[in-house]
């Protein structure tokens, strides 16, 4: 096939085998969320480049080499959203859903873009699902944050397969005081960093301490803390956060070393991290970012949030094999029809039936070859019942009723009876 008709490298097609777990993830999110009290928004996948610029940070590996950039016709500098709190802090501000104070709790779920080597884990065009919070400033709205996805991950069955990091980075005045203190300490070291790390330190220091490469950090196993530099608001506001989470007992570790890529997070950051993906070892991650809103131009605004990989916590779901098993069936019950009087009836009886339970995931497969390809295909479908009806059936207005998957004889069922014997063997279980 020609290069041309081929996919991107990096942006990949979910096939329909691999939607049925992407939707009961999703899913999943979806109602936590709205159990918690958060909204959806959705906002375009392409922005001004200015935005990204203002709010990430121009020297930020994002930014520099990793935006996918563009003049359109007009000759205005777009940008494919590289993550998505910078489009969601532009969308508030726009139509001023935080004026006045007003608390917002959102969401949004959608495809990412950053131009990065493609691995396992790691792709050009990528999935998150995002919350962000306006308007409220205490520890308590970062807990409920951390909360949420440990409430998550218990469902989805991944908790001992996750850990808490945790960091603060204080106010932009105790960063600034720290940042200070790590250059004077990293320009005495410089001949032994790595080239990465030499010149972050001449645009963005912080970045250094993210470093994994083992001679640099070996240097900064000495460097400044974090911690010594943070004022007392940023280090009360940081015990707070703990005390909650000590108080539903979640774990976590303090992580001084952590800092996140992007330049608008203040105060607290965090990670959740695994060992089970490689070298793509954060699931989760975000932070607050007090001051991004007003350097957007809007008002003081605090700001909180955090964003989830799709594809990492999916690839989570299939290694450690707690992908549900009702995913691997593509329908519940297969109805096979035979001659063309049973056909029509094959219809009218199978729309019946989704009328009395439309979470049944029936399919019908009229005139669709002989008796022996539809159980094929029946059997192939991976559905727990196959219905039968042909001319015998129809006179009597009853199917056969044949179990696929595990024990149990073939009989008849009333047309009548049909949906409550469904409900009983297939919805209840």
């Amino acid at each position: 096939m020609s290069k041309s008709l081929q996919a991107i490298r990096g942006m990949n097609d979910i096939l329909p085998e691999q939607t049925p777990l992407w939707r009961y993830f999703e899913g999943t999110v979806a109602r936590l969320l709205d159990n918690y009290g958060y909204r959806q928004i959705r906002m375009p996948i392409v922005e001004f480049t200015e935005l990204f610029k203002r709010s990430i940070g121009e020297v930020t590996d994002i930014v520099e080499k990793e935006m996918y950039t563009f003049d359109d016709r007009n000759g205005d500098s777009l940008t494919l959203r590289p993550e998505g709190t910078a489009a969601c802090v532009r969308a508030v501000l726009e139509h001023g859903i935080t004026g006045g104070g007003q608390v917002q709790k959102l969401w949004y779920i959608g495809p990412m873009f950053r131009h990065e080597r493609p691995q396992k884990g790691r792709y050009r065009q990528f999935h998150q699902i995002g919350l962000e919070v306006f308007n409220l400033e205490g520890p308590d709205i970062d807990a409920e944050l951390i909360v949420m996805t440990w409430r998550l991950w218990g469902e989805l069955g991944l908790r001992d397969a996750v850990k808490l990091e945790l960091n603060s980075l204080g106010t932009s005045e105790s960063r600034g005081r720290y940042r200070e203190a790590l250059v004077e300490f990293l320009s005495a070291h410089v001949d032994k960093l790595d080239e990465d790390s030499q010149r972050r330190l001449k645009t963005n220091p912080l970045r250094v301490l993210d470093t994994k490469h083992p001679e640099t950090q070996a240097v900064l196993v000495d460097a400044p803390k974090m911690a010594d530099y943070l004022d007392d608001e940023s280090r009360a506001h940081f015990e707070g956060l703990k005390a909650r989470l000590d108080a539903v007992g979640i774990p976590y570790v303090i992580n001084p070393k952590l800092v996140r890529g992007l330049d608008y997070y203040s105060k607290t950051v965090f990670e959740w991290v695994t060992d089970k993906l490689g070298a793509q070892g954060t699931v989760c991650a975000g932070g607050r970012y007090d001051g991004l809103v007003e350097q957007m131009g809007g008002k003081p605004t605090p700001g909180v949030g955090f964003a989830m990989g799709i594809e990492r916590l999916v690839l989570m779901l299939e290694a450690l094999d707690k992908v549900p098993e009702e995913l691997s069936r593509q329908v519940d019950v297969y109805l096979c029809a035979f001659g063309e009087a049973a056909e029509l009836a094959a219809l009218a009886l199978s729309e019946r039936i989704r009328d009395q339970l439309p979470n049944l995931r029936l399919q019908i497969n009229a005139g669709a070859g002989s008796f022996k390809s539809q159980f094929k295909k029946a059997d192939k479908s991976g559905a727990l019942y196959a219905l039968i009806l042909g001319d015998d059936e129809l006179a009597q207005q009853v199917v056969g009723f044949k179990p696929l998957r595990g024990q149990g004889e073939q009989q008849s069922i009333a047309w009548d009876a049909l949906a409550a014997h469904l409900a009983t063997c297939v919805v209840q279980g």
